[in-house]
């Protein structure tokens, strides 16, 4: 029972992950956070369910169209509902994207239909001996994919030329403008970046859960807990407390039961940021004056 809760916790921690390195991304780099990245993810679900088996598209096919689709969204998002009040020096890009959310549940809502679909998938299916307990595939291949996605972001912001140029905007945005990088357009693919992040848990989490339009609501909240949790300026600190809100969700579930899950793990977390209002892996910044 350990065992298997530990790789369900792992499983849903990576999934938090994801989606919380999405606000991590777009935070660094701007400033600002999409509120709608809950939405993203139930968008990322609902458009693989739908070319793959609606439309019967084979797997990989499906993958490539929703996350590309939910790149547009991300950017849409940017340029719609943060850019205009961001450039003015309002905050009201907050609201904008929570509202923008709701109105993308509510469209999929009306679309895709309010009963909740099972996206079967062989994976979610096929259950595994592992040190004894039984569990799924998919359960073993989230932690898998989410451990390769964070350490292709590092890699990426180490030792490639987009890693530097996200980098130059973080810490100073007015010198790289003056140094020609288009700070607009980097603010503009870190939202793709985040939108593409959130589509990729959708999709993993998918054959574990039912789809529906408001399936990304208390997924996106929690993540947003993770990103604050972690430190949301440390990528690193935002996986690690994705992974630790995970598996103390599924141990919690396990000795206390699901309806103590969010009251214990919500506490929790309301404890560790009263105690570390930095987040418990972020480390305090030094200014030079």
């Amino acid at each position: 029972m350990i065992t298997a809760a530990i790789i369900t916790g792992l499983g849903l921690g990576s999934m938090y992950a994801l989606l919380a390195l999405g606000f991590q991304i777009t935070y660094t780099v701007s400033k600002t956070v999409n509120f709608a990245q809950g939405s993203a993810m139930m968008l990322g679900a609902v458009l693989a369910y739908t070319f793959s088996i609606t439309l019967g598209f084979p797997w990989f096919i499906a993958a490539f169209i929703s996350i590309l689709l939910c790149a547009v969204y991300g950017l849409l998002i940017e340029r719609f509902l943060v850019r205009p009040f961001h450039q003015k020096g309002s905050d009201a890009w907050l609201m904008a994207t929570v509202a923008g959310g709701i109105l993308v549940d509510n469209i999929v809502l009306f679309t895709f239909g309010k009963e909740p679909r099972q996206f079967n998938s062989e994976l979610a299916t096929q259950t595994l001996d592992f040190f004894g307990s039984g569990v799924y595939a998919q359960q073993l291949i989230i932690p898998v994919v989410g451990f390769a996605i964070a350490l292709a972001l590092v890699l990426i912001r180490k030792y490639t030329r987009l890693g530097k140029v996200l980098q130059a905007t973080v810490q100073n945005p007015d010198s790289a403008r003056l140094m020609g990088i288009p700070v607009v357009k980097v603010v503009a693919a870190a939202y793709a970046i985040s939108a593409v992040l959130a589509c990729i848990a959708g999709m993993l989490i998918a054959p574990l859960f039912s789809v529906h339009s408001d399936m990304g609501t208390l997924f996106g909240l929690k993540a947003f807990a993770v990103a604050i949790l972690g430190g949301i300026g440390s990528a690193s600190g935002v996986f690690m407390a994705g992974l630790l809100f995970g598996l103390t969700e599924a141990l919690v579930t396990v000795y206390f039961g699901s309806a103590f899950t969010q009251i214990i793990t919500f506490a929790l977390v309301i404890v560790a940021l009263a105690i570390k209002p930095n987040g418990l892996f972020d480390k305090a910044t030094l200014v030079k004056v």
